[in-house]
């Protein structure tokens, strides 16, 4: 028996026309709605055709049907099928969902990426360190955080997300928008108090997205009891770049070992495993689903390694180009631009 026939899923539209969701095979893309006929044929037919998120309510039965017709495809059993096969070029590319039920983000979720922070920020616990005392402080603080710790986890809105080429529209109040690109997870399954060593197993696939920040928006300090203002800071639109597709989690073999990396007009800035991660993907679900009911079409971002703009002093302008890639899921693209007036 081959190896598995590998395939992504995107929601894409035609010029003028409403998005509809697509199986992608080898940069070129088929309707899922023009897949209904087959799967049917097979005695395995598709549920929810209309979007991405629709068909991840029945996630675990339409990915075997996907499976199954994306072979077909492969080896020349589906004649039709492959005959209504269009490239991506021809195509307007989406965010895989455009409007998820919930995103979850972790904080402060990759080691070097703190240590870094409490190297450049000092407080009144580091102030009078070295840099060298304040990089073994903060290995110290973030071996005993991943050994004693739990993740810290926030809501961000839906209405952030946008496709993996368009434009991020910085906000014309805000002067340190950051970029931070992670890894995405995609949830399949209902959770529930899930064991870190089943949390892999509600996993539906995986995406990039890059979860932008209004740096100075963090804190308030009107209100310095509150804590974070993860709304004004993170949720401005389009700032949630996804995609390009949705990579079923069959075609990842292990999230703890891809490669994220950002460039910002061509330069690297991010470059980093996600070995990094304090908290790795099944921790996050486990800690998740411990407190809230995790849904299918449910986003976790994963938190973002070293490297963002507060690293470098340097953010978001108009002009800038975003350009993130993670091993296996793809490259997103986005221009930045300055909100109208």
């Amino acid at each position: 028996m081959g190896e598995q026939a590998r395939f992504s899923i995107g929601t894409f539209a035609v010029a003028g026309s409403p998005s509809f969701p697509g199986l992608v095979i080898d940069e070129q893309v088929v309707a899922l709605e023009a897949l209904a006929p087959l799967a049917a044929s097979l005695g395995q037919p598709l549920v929810g055709t209309a979007s991405v998120q629709e068909l991840l309510q029945e996630w675990p039965r339409n990915f075997a049907t996907l499976s199954r017709v994306a072979e077909l495809i492969r080896t020349g059993g589906a004649p039709r099928v492959a005959s209504l096969l269009v490239p991506v070029s021809r195509l307007q590319v989406r965010a895989p969902l455009p409007q998820p039920r919930q995103i979850y983000c972790s904080g402060a979720n990759y080691r070097k990426h703190v240590i870094d922070l409490i190297i450049d920020q000092k407080s009144h616990l580091t102030e009078k360190m070295s840099a060298e005392e304040r990089q073994a402080y903060g290995e110290k603080l973030m071996d005993e955080r991943a050994a004693k710790g739990k993740p810290f986890v926030f809501f961000k809105a839906s209405s952030a997300v946008v496709g993996p080429y368009d434009s991020v529209v910085l906000p014309r109040d805000v002067s340190q928008a950051d970029w931070e690109l992670e890894l995405g997870v995609v949830i399949g399954r209902p959770a529930r108090r899930v064991s870190r060593a089943e949390a892999l197993e509600y996993v539906a696939g995986y995406v990039v997205v890059n979860d932008l920040t209004s740096r100075e928006l963090v804190y308030r300090p009107d209100v310095p009891q509150m804590g974070m203002d993860w709304m004004a800071s993170k949720s401005s639109p389009t700032f949630l770049p996804m995609g390009p597709y949705l990579v079923p989690a069959t075609f990842v073999d292990n999230p703890q070992d891809l490669r994220v990396t950002l460039k910002l007009n061509g330069e690297t800035m991010q470059d980093e495993s996600t070995a990094d991660m304090i908290f790795d993907v099944a921790r996050l679900i486990e800690f998740i689903s411990s407190h809230v009911q995790l849904l299918p079409g449910d986003v976790l971002c994963t938190g973002s390694p070293a490297g963002n703009g507060t690293h470098y002093n340097r953010f978001l302008r108009p002009g800038d180009v975003l350009e993130g890639s993670i091993t296996g899921l793809g490259t997103q693209r986005n221009p930045c631009i300055v909100e109208e007036d």
